[in-house]
């Protein structure tokens, strides 16, 4: 399964989302990829800490080869690495990966991570893609690619204002570029439950049929701290409440 984690808004959550979720699925025995499409690099430094900064390929050297012709393409498993945990595996971003758009949308290669991770597929049982937070080629790339959109959601007005944009987007590329992708979910994310805006703004949107998960993922300095470790909840803290919601939203992704 392929899912993309995407939201024009930032600091909603997106690396943290992927990042989690992956590494819950590598933790049951899945063999796991995570893809790095934001030049922050944060999943890129989630997963590989210190060594973030040294990979001798990433998603950038990716894209940059598909700009020459070749007859006989690169391995797309040349850009992937290990990270420090079992199962779990990462194509790094770079922060020039923004360098190379205007020559990829000129030369329509909004189809070649799509081609790249089909070819990959049988040796990943799952593939998580990260977004920047734009709608943009690198965005639209996870889209055309991936089969699952998760829609990560924290609870505020201009939050709310910009979904409906972000939805028709996701319809828009489903309709034009890939009829095999689905809108799996909006994640509700740093919810406050004792807090009654963040209530009455999940409550509407599930009054209008939006497709809203029944986790809620917590605000917890936890995260904070497990971003700064370089280490996914799963194994920083597996008892920690925040790592119980992630589980939970897993296994809600994933029923029996």
């Amino acid at each position: 399964m392929r899912r993309v984690v995407f939201n024009q808004k930032g600091g909603v959550g997106k690396s943290s989302i992927a990042v989690n979720l992956a590494a819950i699925s590598a933790s049951r025995g899945l063999r796991t990829l995570v893809v790095d499409l934001d030049p922050q690099c944060n999943s890129t430094h989630y997963l590989l800490g210190d060594e973030a900064n040294t990979p001798d390929t990433d998603v950038r050297d990716f894209f940059e080869q598909t700009l020459t012709f070749q007859l006989k393409p690169a391995d797309p498993g040349d850009y992937v690495h290990a990270s420090p945990f079992e199962n779990l595996w990462i194509i790094p971003s770079n922060p020039d990966l923004g360098d190379l758009q205007s020559k990829l949308e000129s030369k329509h290669k909004i189809y070649k991570l799509k081609d790249a991770l089909e070819a990959l597929a049988d040796r990943f049982d799952a593939i998580y893609i990260d977004t920047p937070p734009a709608f943009n080629f690198f965005t639209l790339s996870a889209l055309c690619a991936a089969q699952r959109c998760l829609i990560p959601f924290d609870c505020d007005d201009f939050a709310r204002q910009a979904l409906y944009s972000l939805l028709n987007n996701v319809q828009e590329t489903r309709v034009d570029h890939n009829d095999a992708l689905e809108v799996e979910g909006i994640v509700v994310n740093q919810y406050q439950p004792r807090a009654s805006l963040p209530q009455k703004i999940v409550a509407e949107l599930q009054a209008e049929s939006l497709p809203v998960l029944n986790t809620r993922i917590p605000a917890s300095v936890k995260m904070k701290e497990s971003h700064t470790a370089a280490q996914p909840l799963i194994q920083m803290a597996p008892k920690h409440r925040l790592t119980q919601e992630f589980l939970n939203l897993y296994d809600e992704l994933h029923p029996a």
